[in-house]
């Protein structure tokens, strides 16, 4: 299956947190989506990787997503190297995703800055024909560099170069965060855990100020936040909104 766009994360929730409304969006309009999480996101004070497996797999279903993936990197350990690198560009040349979203490359995170390098890197590389991969079957892929990289803007603030009205996918983004019910504030959940920085219902609010803050600019009520990594080549200027 061919993709139209794929968002890869460090960890199952950045996508929702971060760009799920732009893609939820983008569904609507007829786009084949799917996300990569690169880890089970295991080493979490919370919750376990197989919690969280079911409740990416829940998040999927609220998105409507075409595929959901993980590639099973090491949390916290994975490296932007060439066996890590080629994990990714197997990914690319199985989907040829036409835009890629990654991790932001200035985060609170250090996983979603390494990602952000990791995704950059392999995603040039992916379009390099000597540089061999083979599939599932053991056949060889063909190159493929995707049209444009865009970078989802996380915790830390970075003045997006574009954001994308997600009004009318606001609930639907909450309730794809909402799926992961052992990573953010959940009272019943929240008695038997250790509170985290995500966990308190200050978090929620400060996800909510953040795409009012990014919608507010542009005239609508809720928006995410992009950074691009080249120059868009614009057709007809007078339909920039």
């Amino acid at each position: 299956m061919k993709l139209d766009i794929l968002a890869f994360a460090a960890h199952p929730d950045d996508v929702e947190l971060s760009c799920s409304g732009t893609l939820m969006a983008h569904i609507e309009k007829g786009y084949k989506v799917g996300v990569v999480d690169l880890t089970r996101g295991e080493l979490g004070t919370r919750g376990s990787a197989d919690l969280r497996d079911m409740e990416a797999r829940q998040a999927a279903k609220v998105m409507g997503l075409h595929m959901r993936d993980n590639l099973g990197f090491s949390d916290g350990f994975f490296k932007d190297n060439n066996e890590h690198r080629l994990g990714v560009i197997r990914i690319l040349r199985k989907y040829k995703p036409d835009v890629v979203l990654a991790n932001s490359p200035k985060d609170r995170h250090p996983d979603h800055e390494r990602a952000a390098k990791l995704i950059k890197h392999a995603t040039f590389m992916s379009g390099l024909a000597k540089v061999t991969t083979h599939n599932e079957n053991g056949d060889p892929q063909e190159a493929w560099r995707p049209q444009q990289l865009f970078y989802y803007i996380q915790h830390t603030y970075n003045e997006p170069d574009f954001v994308f009205d997600i009004t009318a996918q606001w609930e639907r983004k909450m309730q794809a965060v909402a799926a992961y019910k052992s990573q953010f504030h959940n009272p019943e959940y929240d008695r038997e855990e250790a509170a985290t920085f995500i966990s308190s219902p200050e978090f929620l609010e400060f996800l909510k100020g953040r795409a009012r803050d990014f919608g507010q600019h542009v005239g609508v009520r809720y928006a995410e936040g992009f950074l691009k990594t080249k120059q868009i080549l614009l057709s007809d200027i007078t339909k920039i909104a």
